[in-house]
C-alpha cells in the first residue's frame, strides 16, 4: 500500500468561479462572449452559464438610455439575471451593457467584462475589450484587432475532420466563401451578387471547389443568384440543415479551405477567417446611403492587411502565409490577469 509522506504538503482544491455570458442571443454577440469564456476556462476553473435576455414591451423599442432600471425591462420568460451574482460576467452588445453595469453596481465583487464599445463609454466596468477601430481609450480598455471568436485551432481541426467525408468529392483548391449582408455601411443586392457570382463561376470553371455559406443578413435573392451561377459545378452551398453531425459546418469549412473569401461587411467573419492562417480575400460591397460606420470597417480591413492576413479580392487567388490571428487568447490572458490580481488584493 502506498505510504503518505507526512512532510508532503497537500494541495488545496482549486476554487471554481461562476461565469455568466450575457447577450441578446444573436450569434454576432453570443459567439465572441462564449469564445472569451471558453478561453478563460483554459486559464481559470470556470462554471459557464449562458444568459440570453429578452426585453418586454415597450423597452424593446427604446434605446437603453431610456430603460431606467434594466432589470425591469426583462421579459419574464427570459434569463432574469437574479442573484446570486457571478464571480465573472461577460457581456457583449449594446443592449447587454446596461445589465453588465447594473450587476456591477449590485455586486461590486463581480468582475464584469464588456465586449465591443458600450454606450456611454467604458465607465462602471472592470474591463472593456473593444476593437482598435472603435478608438476607445481608458485604463480599463483592452483593444484588439477585430472581434473575439470561438475559432480555435482545435475546433477548426475537429470540425474539418468531421465534415471532410461529406465534401470529399470537391476538388482543390477549395475556397470557403463567407457571405454577409446589408448593414449601416454596406448594401448587398442582386447587382453586387451577380458580380460575385461571375467571379465564383470563373473560379469553379478553373477547377476550384466552392464551399459557400450565407449569414442571416444575406438577401435571399442575392443568395439565389450565386447559387444559380454555381449550378453544374462541384460545390457546396450550406442550406441550414445539419451536415455530418454538425449543426453548423462553418468552422469545418474554414478548416477545409485552401483560401477564404469574405464580404467586407462583417468584422466577425473576417476575424474568424484570419484565425486560420490561410489567405483571406475580402470581397468589396456597395456603400449604403450615408454609409455610417464605413470608416471603421476600412480601418479594420487595413489593419488586417498590415497584419498580413487579408488582401482585397480582385478575382484571382494569391497565396501567402501569416501567423494565425488569436486575439481571443490575448484578451483571455488580460482578463485572467486582472481578475486574479483583484482576487489577491481582496
Amino acid at each position: 500500500m502506498a505510504r503518505t509522506d507526512p512532510n508532503e504538503k497537500r494541495q488545496p482544491a482549486r476554487e471554481s468561479f461562476s461565469c455568466w455570458v450575457v447577450t441578446d442571443g444573436r450569434a454576432g454577440n453570443e459567439n465572441p462572449a462564449l469564445g472569451l469564456a471558453e478561453r478563460l476556462a483554459e486559464r481559470l476553473p470556470l462554471k459557464i452559464s449562458v444568459k440570453r435576455f429578452r426585453l418586454r414591451a415597450p423597452y424593446a423599442a427604446l434605446p437603453p438610455a431610456l430603460w431606467g432600471d434594466p432589470f425591469a425591462a426583462l421579459s419574464p420568460d427570459a434569463a432574469l439575471l437574479r442573484p446570486p451574482d457571478p464571480d465573472f460576467l461577460i457581456g457583449c452588445g449594446r443592449r447587454a451593457a446596461p445589465f453588465a453595469r447594473a450587476v456591477k453596481r449590485r455586486s461590486p465583487a463581480s468582475f464584469v467584462v464588456q465586449l465591443l464599445r458600450p454606450p456611454g463609454g467604458a465607465g462602471g466596468l472592470d474591463l472593456v475589450i473593444a476593437p482598435r477601430h472603435d478608438r476607445l481609450t481608458g485604463e480599463n480598455v483592452f483593444p484588439t484587432l477585430g472581434s473575439l471568436t470561438r475559432a480555435t485551432p482545435a475546433r477548426l481541426r475537429e470540425d474539418a475532420a468531421r465534415l471532410a467525408p461529406a465534401l470529399e468529392s470537391l476538388p482543390h483548391p477549395r475556397i470557403a466563401v463567407l457571405l454577409g449582408g446589408a448593414n449601416r455601411a454596406f448594401r448587398f443586392g442582386e447587382g453586387r451578387a451577380r458580380m460575385i457570382a461571375a467571379d465564383l463561376r470563373r473560379l469553379a470553371e478553373s477547377g476550384a471547389g466552392i464551399m459557400a455559406t450565407a449569414s442571416r443578413r444575406t438577401d435571399p435573392r442575392a443568395r439565389a443568384v450565386i447559387a444559380d451561377a454555381l449550378a453544374g459545378f462541384p460545390h457546396f452551398f450550406w442550406d441550414g440543415a445539419p451536415v455530418a453531425g454538425l449543426a453548423n459546418p462553418y468552422f469545418g469549412l474554414l478548416g477545409l479551405a485552401d483560401h477564404i473569401l469574405v464580404t467586407e461587411d462583417s468584422v466577425n467573419m473576417a476575424t474568424e477567417a484570419a484565425a486560420t492562417g490561410k489567405p483571406v480575400h475580402v470581397i468589396a460591397l456597395d456603400r449604403a446611403l450615408f454609409a455610417r460606420g464605413a470608416a471603421k470597417f476600412a480601418a479594420f480591413h487595413e489593419a488586417l492587411r498590415r497584419e498580413g492576413a487579408a488582401r482585397p479580392f480582385a478575382g484571382a487567388l494569391d497565396r501567402w502565409r501569416y501567423e494565425p490571428l488569436d486575439e481571443t487568447a490575448r484578451a483571455a490572458d488580460e482578463a485572467a490577469r486582472r481578475f486574479m490580481a483583484r482576487k489577491r488584493a481582496q
